[in-house]
């Protein structure tokens, strides 16, 4: 394709939005690649204080202190009665805090893999939404290409009626001609302001003037074999990956929970009229002596949500193979079509519009112009639709794999 041939890089020296362009206003500013960064941060935070032992806590009391009898509530009158204060430190097992950083790990990987997923969504929506508003903009100029043809039949049509040499009719029929071709635009018109206002909803804009310059629609930038044997890395992979191996963390997390958790403590109790004042230490251990109801349940519904995990990341792995060689086969079957337009039926309808025109303003009939001038807009109208249709199949595969796992 002639007109399709400019590469990427080439594309700079273009007026209007490129499509490059367009993917790094998209990747700027889309919020929700803002949301998902900011995701990134709270599992990193999350992360970093994953495994610490909790806060130390205070204790203040009084112990023994009557509350029965003649003495009752006087802290003096019972030498064992003491005013105390105290720290008590709980210190989780070393396999938990080792099990919950090995957690939070992973949820920092999950939350990058969410962000790199919205990532590719984000470039191929804005890819599709560009390809829109270009397709509509070649339909437009095309579309006005053809009504100057209409024009210059309709003024030679004037002419003949007022020499005598042609019906009324005739004038009337060219300038219905001309009628539609102006609808048409109009029509054309809408259709591209509406694709620039679905392109302005990834990059903030609300009407954008795209580039006349398109990428190359027939190759891919990573090759279709590559494709199916990458298709673990694809985007909507990504997070399903990582949601297994945060479900084997969680595993681990609560085989962990089987462990017994120890606690410190120390106070110091002061005693009224000069008696000795007292200290005391404690050290705590915790009994998971029920641990076939609590612990080995907690296990084994881990265990369970793993499996999960497992079996919807190859549900959505088969899903994603599938619909890579759907996408491929149509790809493929498009570019056959739009290359039949471009060598054969475009040519074709054009010369047969220019010959009948030519016939015409000879002396001709004017009913094989309009017959010929008929299909040529419908070989245009056509050929732009599947143009469309050719760059949307492209931007599917062309948006699947990080850029990092590219060659």
């Amino acid at each position: 394709m002639a007109f399709l041939a400019a590469p990427f890089a080439a594309l700079a020296a273009s007026p209007g939005l490129t499509l490059p362009e367009a993917l790094r206003l998209a990747n700027e500013r889309a919020p929700m690649l803002d949301a998902r960064r900011a995701g990134i941060t709270a599992a990193q935070e999350e992360a970093a204080r994953a495994g610490a032992w909790p806060d130390p806590m205070l204790t203040v009391g009084i112990d023994n202190l009557p509350v029965t009898g003649r003495d009752a509530f006087d802290s003096r009158a019972d030498d064992m009665t003491m005013k105390k204060i105290g720290l008590r430190q709980e210190i989780p097992s070393h396999a938990k805090r080792t099990a919950r950083r090995s957690f939070a790990a992973r949820q920092v990987d999950e939350a990058q893999a969410q962000s790199q997923a919205e990532g590719l969504a984000v470039r191929r929506a804005t890819a599709e939404a560009w390809i829109a508003a270009w397709t509509a903009q070649r339909q437009v100029a095309a579309l006005q290409r053809l009504r100057e043809q209409a024009a210059l039949a309709a003024k030679v049509s004037k002419a003949r009626v007022a020499s005598g040499s042609e019906p009324a009719s005739d004038a009337l029929a060219t300038e219905a001609a001309v009628l539609e071709l102006d609808n048409r635009i109009e029509a054309a018109r809408a259709e591209k302001a509406s694709a620039q206002a679905a392109l302005g909803r990834w990059l903030g804009d609300v009407a954008l003037e795209v580039s006349d310059t398109a990428p190359n629609f027939d190759a891919l930038p990573v090759p279709e074999a590559q494709l199916l044997t990458a298709v673990d890395h694809v985007g909507p992979l990504l997070p399903a990956t990582a949601q297994v191996e945060t479900a084997a963390a969680a595993v681990d997390l609560a085989r962990a929970d089987r462990r017994p958790d120890w606690s410190v403590a120390a106070s110091y109790g002061q005693r009224a009229g000069g008696r000795d004042d007292m200290i005391m230490l404690e050290v705590g251990v915790g009994l998971p002596l029920f641990a076939r109801n609590r612990q080995d349940r907690g296990i084994a519904a881990r265990e369970a949500d793993y499996q999960v995990a497992l079996a919807t990341r190859e549900d959505l792995r088969r899903q994603e193979a599938a619909r890579i060689r759907a996408d491929v086969a149509r790809w493929e079957g498009l570019k056959r079509q739009v290359a039949l337009h471009e060598k054969s039926l475009l040519p074709l309808a054009q010369d047969r519009s220019t010959i009948t025109l030519a016939a015409y303003r000879a002396g001709g009939e004017l009913q094989p112009w309009l017959n010929a001038r008929r299909d040529e807009l419908d070989v245009h109208l056509a050929h732009a639709e599947h143009l469309g249709e050719l760059g949307r199949a492209w931007a599917a595969l062309a948006f699947l794999l990080p850029m990092e796992t590219q060659p």
